[in-house]
């Protein structure tokens, strides 16, 4: 008898100007804070976060991440933690410096808040780390069995960043659906080793249905630096409704293919929501269950935004099928999240669906872009 598992973060925060709550959430889970940023966030936020707990009288020590989420630096931070006394960690920036603040907190044993400063991920509410070696290759993924005590994002913060970064993030989070869907209907195991509820499956749905109807309304918001309310549903679908759909809802194709993309030297400096956004188109070609209508919108809502939907959008500007042919024997392999479609799963069928997404991407950017 299979059992449903539903993982959720402890507090989700979301608004205009939260950073200012940094202190006295960070407060309700411990008396000595140790925070990880790399040197980039530390530059932009580095004298906020001095004033904030300047003014609560919290003392905090730091880390200065170093860009990948290698195992060995896990260690070596929680042994930091561990010698500076701290109580809770805190990680403020992207998806890897998050990822590698789960780690330190599952190694160190003590409550975590995530302050992402980007949308361009689902990892701030997630319980999963994904590891990569010193020069950028996946090395495979631990979930900790728990998610943050605390999720704060200052939508201010996310509405100056980068534009690439937020549309990537709407890429991650639009596979949420169909990756969820896949696996329910294989009655397939989520993220979390069981069966995805009916709350995370609704969550699923409706992160796809706020990024069709808002996100180029919020595209626009970043590209203008203002907070509205297109925006603030957007970082919500992004960050919170995908971060809990992916995990509790389950993954399949899509994720199994930008998890690897690193296999293709042209793909190094990819982002990690712009992998996604291919393997969707894969994935939707691969599906003899998603209709024609669907796959079309996807890929259109795709070009319009500006994501990945052929193999030249992800540097291959030439390809045949034994180059392709690696990231097929990927998706077959024992373990692969590919397995969760409910057919068979071969290296040569992934293939042929690349192939064909590259056609249809094609075809659907020469008609919209007439």
């Amino acid at each position: 008898m299979k059992t449903s598992i539903l993982l959720l973060p402890g507090k989700y925060i979301q608004g205009n100007g939260t950073f200012e709550l940094l202190a006295e959430e960070a407060g309700k889970l411990g008396k000595k804070p140790f925070i990880l940023w790399d040197q980039c966030v530390k530059g932009l936020f580095g004298s906020k976060v001095e004033e904030i707990f300047q003014k609560s009288g919290t003392v905090w020590s730091e880390g200065l991440f170093g860009g990948e989420t290698v195992r060995a630096e896990a260690s070596r931070f929680a042994a930091m933690v561990c010698q500076d006394g701290a109580d809770v960690v805190i990680g403020i920036g992207g998806g890897k410096t998050l990822d590698m603040v789960k780690a330190i907190s599952a190694i160190a044993k003590i409550p975590l808040m995530t302050v992402p400063t980007v949308a361009s991920n689902d990892s701030p509410c997630s319980s999963y780390t994904v590891w990569y070696d010193c020069n950028g290759n996946a090395d495979g993924f631990d979930t900790w069995g728990y998610c943050p005590n605390v999720v704060l994002v200052d939508t201010k913060v996310i509405a100056s960043s980068p534009v690439r970064t937020f549309i990537a993030g709407i890429g991650d989070a639009l596979s949420t659906w169909y990756e969820a869907e896949t696996t329910f209907k294989s009655r397939k195991n989520n993220c979390v080793g069981g069966l995805a509820t009916l709350s995370a499956m609704i969550l699923a749905q409706k992160c796809r249905d706020i990024l069709l109807e808002f996100g180029l309304d919020a595209i626009r918001s970043v590209q203008t630096k203002t907070v509205s309310p297109a925006l603030e549903k957007v970082v919500e679908a992004t960050i919170l409704h995908s971060g809990i759909g992916f995990e509790s809802g389950g993954l399949a194709t899509a994720h199994q293919m930008a998890n690897n993309m690193s296999v293709f030297e042209e793909c190094h400096g990819m982002m990690h929501g712009e992998e996604v956004a291919f393997g969707l188109v894969t994935q939707l070609c691969l599906d003899d269950d998603c209709s024609v209508y669907e796959r079309n919108r996807i890929v259109d809502f795709l070009i319009q935004i500006g994501l990945p939907v052929t193999l030249e959008d992800i540097g291959m500007k030439e390809f045949n099928r034994d180059k392709l042919l690696p990231m097929g024997k990927i998706c077959e392999a024992q373990g692969s999240f590919a397995h969760n479609h409910p057919f068979e799963i071969t290296a040569e069928s992934i293939v042929d669906a690349m192939i064909i997404a590259n056609n249809l991407g094609k075809e659907r950017k020469s008609i919209y872009q007439k």
